[in-house]
């Protein structure tokens, strides 16, 4: 259900809007309307610390699952802003040290080859008015004879290469070894460059020790984080007012559950502004705070994957929930795994706090797994009466066939959108839309009608009486004749409620839509069965038959399991914001509530 809200119009001097705003953001329950987008420097300073807090966070958590033995070094006590700077002052200098890592390998894969040698003796040659040319050539390809004809200096035999040197005269000119083209040598040898590598890899070393210290703090950004939206929220909040009287003026307006009415009066009453408090309407564009049981409440999450209701509609979540567990439960098709994820969920409610919800919803999915597929009796790709030869006969009959189970699936699909159309009657009964609230009760006596006359006529059965068939379905017309189409002129209502009638291609349309919950259900069940051939096939392998066979079935079923969950978390969301919500007629477009809060309270 939507929790019913209280408009709050405030009216309050320039001067006290700002420990005013301050006061509301310390009481944590209304929602103020922003009427304008606000852009200027201090939201962009503080939008620009959000977001340097949150790549700061994110650069901490990656070192420290790429590295997670770093040994963290203490540092100096750093708090907010000082602290983000000294962690970004880290990451530069882990980056700039990166990169001249990788400039100075490269340099020394260039200056390895040439072996040891000193700067200071090619300096003494030229300024002798000697000249040397410098050059490699395969061990193969080079010749001593050369050592003959021309003045070679041999610096190295590396890799299968030897580097050398031909030394000319200054008075020669231009000079052209004619074996082999000249080489680029080095500006220092490979050790130089190697004491350089050693002395980053220690200044890296110790700044990734700073870095592991920084990330033990890292809740500390994030706390900053929190602060500094704090007061960005309270910012917008207070720059979006409405200014009267020359900027003298303020007008404030926000929104508040009904139910604190007394604490949000309570501190207007003690502060020097003039206020309205009046129930909220659906043209006011309130915000819209869900607050269902704590089973309609694991669906939410679910249901915002679409849009929230508008505040002056149903909130359909506790009516799509059983719904949905049923079709999961249908789409997984069998208590195999349903029995793993009940398993699995409440495992995780009890070791994840933090994602308790989410795992008392995985485990109720679960539930849905366990309840659908004994219907058809499967059970990890096999059927019950396979695996209990001593079930007794009166029992096996109960279990369905693949032709029943297909029928049931679209059985259970026109329950709903009956289901659905009913619930959008009432809901306009309640807003006085009499129209529209018959003709939906008429579609849902026709839909019922043709949904025995056909069952009827295919098991030579009368699944209902003359007179109630007769009422269905004439009853039903009348309905949607004269209620569907509203005119002045009443007899005009039946010629145009005629092309109402057009409707039921989209009602055959949405009938159909539920086979794929059978469709589902049947091949996931022949995947595992499948599981459990090829599994059986393996068992025959001397000596490690059964240990491959075993091996094979759990991570079988569990890929079939992955498969399926997905089909079946997909398409039951598919039938509910496409079938279920347009038989109900919902719109959405809500906004969520999020009333105004200080960093204290988000915490």
């Amino acid at each position: 259900m939507i929790t019913k809200m209280t408009k709050y119009s405030m009216i309050l001097l320039s001067g006290d809007l700002e420990d005013f705003m301050s006061g509301i953001q310390q009481l944590g329950m209304v929602d103020i309307t922003r009427s304008t987008a606000v852009c200027d420097e201090a939201s962009r300073r503080m939008t620009d610390i959000i977001t340097r807090c949150k790549s700061a966070s994110d650069s901490l958590r990656n070192l420290m699952k790429e590295q997670p033995d770093l040994k963290p070094e203490e540092h100096p006590e750093l708090t907010g802003e000082k602290l983000l700077s000294a962690v970004e002052e880290n990451i530069s200098g882990r980056t700039d040290i990166a990169t001249e890592l990788a400039s100075l390998k490269e340099e020394y894969d260039r200056a390895e080859p040439w072996g040891e040698f000193s700067p200071s003796d090619i300096d003494r040659l030229k300024k002798a008015g000697l000249t040397p040319h410098f050059y490699s050539v395969s061990d193969k390809k080079y010749q001593t004879a050369w050592e003959e004809q021309f003045p070679i200096w041999i610096l190295n035999r590396y890799a299968g290469q030897t580097y050398f040197a031909v030394l000319s005269s200054d008075k020669d000119g231009s000079y052209d070894f004619p074996y082999a083209d000249a080489s680029h040598f080095p500006s220092r040898p490979a050790s130089a460059v190697l004491s350089d590598i050693e002395n980053l890899k220690t200044r890296q070393e110790r700044l990734l020790s700073e870095a592991a210290g920084f990330a033990l703090r890292s809740t500390e950004l994030s706390g900053l984080s929190d602060k500094v939206f704090s007061e960005l929220d309270l910012h917008y909040a207070e720059t979006s007012t409405l200014k009267e009287g020359e900027g003298t003026i303020c007008v404030v307006e926000g929104f508040a559950p009904t139910e604190d009415d007394g604490k949000v009066k309570e501190y207007l009453d003690s502060r020097s502004v003039y206020y309205t408090a009046d129930a909220a309407k659906g043209e006011d564009n309130p915000p819209v705070k869900l607050r269902n049981n704590w089973f309609a409440r694991l669906f939410e999450p679910i249901g915002g994957l679409y849009e929230l209701p508008n505040y002056d509609e149903l909130d359909l979540t506790p009516y799509f929930a059983p719904f949905y567990m049923l079709f999961f439960g249908f789409c997984l098709g069998d208590m195999g795994y349903g029995l793993i994820l009940v398993i699995a969920g409440i495992a995780a409610a009890i070791a994840l706090p933090k994602y308790k919800a989410y795992g008392k919803l995985i485990a109720w999915l679960g539930v849905g797994s366990l309840i659908m597929p004994l219907l058809s009796g499967t059970f990890f790709g096999m059927k019950l009466a396979d695996i209990i030869p001593s079930m007794p006969d009166n029992i096996k009959v109960l279990f369905f066939s693949d032709l029943k189970m297909f029928w049931f699936a679209i059985v259970f699909g026109l329950f709903q959108i009956v289901f659905a159309r009913m619930l959008k009657a009432i809901f306009a009964f309640t807003r006085h839309r009499w129209d529209e609230a018959l003709t939906e009760v008429g579609w849902s006596m026709i839909i019922v009608w043709a949904a025995c006359a056909y069952a009827g006529s295919q098991t030579d059965l009368q699944l209902l009486p003359h007179i109630v068939s007769q009422i269905l379905l004439f009853g039903g017309l009348i309905l949607v004749l004269f209620c569907s189409k509203p005119a002045k002129f009443f007899l005009l209502r039946p010629i145009k409620g005629i092309v109402s009638l057009y409707d039921i291609t989209g009602i055959f349309g949405d009938m159909l839509s539920y086979i794929r919950l059978f469709g589902l259900g049947t091949t996931g069940g022949i995947l595992a069965l499948v599981i459990n051939s090829i599994a059986m096939s393996l068992s025959g392998i001397p000596y490690v038959g059964w240990p491959v066979t075993v091996i094979f079935l759990i991570f079988g079923h569990l890929a079939v399991m992955g498969l399926s969950c997905l089909g079946a978390f997909v398409h039951p969301v598919r039938l509910t914001f496409v079938e279920f919500y347009k038989n109900v007629g919902f719109e959405g477009g809500g906004r969520a509530y999020k009333p105004l809060k200080s960093y204290n309270n988000n915490k």
